[in-house]
């Protein structure tokens, strides 16, 4: 499951989704824009190798084994099949590196993460042919508990195939670290719903929870455990015998599993556990996803077997949304990714060590399946699975760049564009908002009308230019990649990128969160509690050293010392927030689960007492301003610990790292 955000980059999959960093191009200077008036002369692109098994094999024989070692992954699966047969399945580098038990596409299963959701998505659909579920429905009709509407608008079952319920993210639960931690789907659901931060229909916030209500639903409607429907309707027809929803993984499976690295370089982790399986807990072979891709290509049918109506295959690739036109919209549970000219409907999947993608080109009668068992080195997942779709589509499906002219409005909207943004995708309550703050993005208008989002750069690290080439519409020096906003009023609503732009966008953070004044302050408050806290013994030795006594005493005494353990008592709760944040840079994403709530109870006892502590250093401010006699350093070090104290304050509140709710 991909995470598709900017924040993405702050933790990594703090809920295991759309992934996502910018679309990676291949160089980084901005092109030279063109006079506005220029015609550019059509370019015919060169003819296209055949799409054929000798042609393909080659290509991927000389891109896979060297992306792989570069980005230190242990593996790989990759299967393209066309006209409803099998093109192609490679396995490249180790299902195990320890054994160096080769990949076997037939044999090796891989973790697809959020490309399960397209299971649950086709289990809807079937449910909706045979009139049991309503796209357009109340989806409490279907439920045993209560989603609240929102503004008076209750969710719907096509809300949630398009990612707009409306929904913040859920995090807790959501990677238990042992079989026993794993909660039933009612239980997973029921335990908390997270808030919702847009109404209905409104605006796109990819949602893990979402896909879990709509298992749920195929579990309550057909009678049947999520797992067994899948595996009784979709997998037995299509004769997907190495697949399974069931976590752990059964013991008749467990021989073929790739697996689980952070890097190849590193020893395995533990199979990953997630909830809610019906957005990510599938386990599969490249041979098993080609039937379920071949299944789809052509119209619901493999064989003798029939999944789906092909009417209900057109409808579930039809645009439902476009939320930043012109860019690719949101179908029924897949997202576009249209590109050179052809139609391509797919889904990405990230867990914290196996990541993956799987694209449909429904005219074309073509899918193309990757995954990958190995986080690898920086974003070198992202950045492989990102070339091979579009080196592909260059190779077997070329289309002339279009070198369009710079918009005569370039710089009027590169300043409109210029500020700080935040994911529509994010978490909403509890301590996790840090990872708003931390993640938010800023785009800068530069002098020549171009401009630069933090956090989208190229495979070299560097800060992809955009051009604006139409109306709040820019594409990147390579012509490959495109960014748009939606503008209302003369105002940004929230801008895209290429595909993402389906499932998450960027939205102007309202300006008490944001991170542009926020962070300094953050680290100036930190400096100056980190220098009071480091000043009390370095003084008192010196006092000693030189045989003075402490010249403060009673009250302005206590309050003095009180100050300085407010300041270590502030430091020690951020930094304990730091740490559990950070944890997941690491693949710790278990760490958010109920034996982290004593933790959490002890910062926030913390967090309590600095904010009381934050009273006491203005009124010791005060009382030294009050004093005839004190120095210039006695006033200025007072006022500058009580404002650091009062800016506590201000995250505590903010930040949310006080709440009666230890759900997040």
């Amino acid at each position: 499951m991909k995470l598709r955000s900017i924040a993405a980059a702050a933790f990594v999959a703090l809920a295991f989704g759309a992934a996502a960093i910018a679309q990676v191009p291949q160089e980084t200077k901005p092109a030279k824009a063109a006079p506005v008036a220029a015609v550019q002369a059509p370019v015919t692109p060169p003819a296209a190798p055949v799409l054929g098994k000798q042609d393909v094999d080659a290509w991927l024989d000389g891109y896979m084994p060297y992306a792989l070692q570069s980005g230190d992954i242990a593996g790989a699966v990759v299967v393209v099949v066309k006209d409803g047969q099998v093109l192609t399945e490679k396995g490249y580098g180790f299902a195990d590196v320890k054994s160096r038990r080769p990949v076997d596409p037939k044999a090796t299963l891989f973790r697809p993460g959020s490309v399960s959701k397209l299971y649950t998505w086709t289990a809807v659909m079937q449910l909706v042919e045979q009139g049991k579920l309503d796209l357009d429905a109340d989806i409490n009709r279907y439920l045993d508990f209560k989603i609240p509407p929102r503004e008076g608008q209750p969710i719907t079952l096509r809300n949630i195939m398009t990612h707009t319920p409306g929904f913040a993210e859920k995090v807790k639960h959501l990677f238990p670290t042992t079989p026993e931690r794993i909660q039933s789907l009612d239980v997973f659901l029921k335990n908390w719903t997270p808030h919702r931060i847009y109404p209905p229909g409104e605006t796109p916030a990819y949602s893990n929870y979402g896909a879990g209500l709509a298992g749920y639903i195929v579990q309550r409607v057909s009678g049947e455990p999520y797992e067994q429907y899948v595996d009784r309707h979709i997998f037995q027809p299509l004769g997907m015998t190495h697949s399974s929803f069931v976590q752990p993984l059964p013991k008749a499976l467990m021989p073929g599993m790739a697996s689980a690295y952070m890097l190849a370089s590193q020893p395995a982790r533990p199979y990953e556990l997630v909830q809610p399986a019906p957005a990510g807990s599938l386990a599969s072979t490249g041979d098993d996803m080609a039937r379920f891709m071949i299944a789809h290509l052509n119209k619901g049918q493999f064989g003798a077997a029939r999944i789906l109506r092909p009417e209900t295959i057109a409808q579930m690739y039809t645009p439902q949304t476009k939320h930043v036109p012109p860019l690719n919209g949101m179908a029924l549970g897949f997202y576009h990714e249209d590109r050179n000219g052809h139609v391509i409907v797919g889904h990405g999947g990230d867990l914290v060590a196996f990541h993956s993608d799987l694209h449909l080109l429904p005219t074309d009668n073509v899918g193309l399946y990757i995954s990958m068992n190995s986080a690898g080195k920086g974003a070198a997942v992202t950045t492989i699975r990102q070339a091979l779709l579009q080196d592909f589509m260059d190779r077997y499906f070329p289309a002339a760049p279009q070198n369009l002219p710079t918009a005569p409005t370039a710089k009027e909207h590169a300043r409109l564009m210029a500020g700080t943004y935040w994911s529509s995708r994010r978490v909403d309550s509890g301590f996790l908002r840090m990872v708003s703050l931390i993640g938010q993005s800023k785009v800068t208008a530069k002098d020549d009308g171009t401009i630069t989002v933090k956090g989208m750069d190229d495979a070299a690290g560097a800060p992809i230019v955009w051009r604006e080439i139409g109306p709040f519409y820019w594409q990147d020096s390579t012509g490959k990649h495109h960014l748009a906003a939606l503008v209302k009023d003369g105002k940004v609503v929230h801008f895209g990128e290429d595909d993402d732009g389906a499932i998450i966008v960027s939205q102007p953070v309202p300006g008490w969160a944001d991170s542009s004044w926020n962070m300094p302050l953050l680290g100036a408050m930190v400096a100056v509690l980190l220098a009071t806290v480091l000043l009390w013994p370095i003084q008192a030795i010196v006092r000693w050293r030189h045989g003075e006594r402490f010249a403060l005493s009673g009250r302005t005494a206590m309050l003095y010392r009180l100050v300085r353990v407010t300041a270590l008592i502030d430091l020690i709760v951020l930094g304990g927030f730091l740490m559990i944040v950070q944890s997941v840079s690491s693949g710790g994403l278990g760490v958010f689960d109920d034996p982290l709530d004593i933790w959490l109870r002890l910062l926030q006892l913390l967090c309590v007492l600095g904010v009381i502590g934050a009273g006491l250093a203005v009124w010791n401010a005060v009382r030294v301003w009050g004093e005839r006699g004190r120095s210039w350093w006695a006033r200025t070090s007072v006022t500058l610990i009580a404002a650091a104290c009062l800016a506590f304050v201000w995250f505590v509140i903010t930040l949310q790292l006080v709440t009666p709710s230890l759900n997040y």
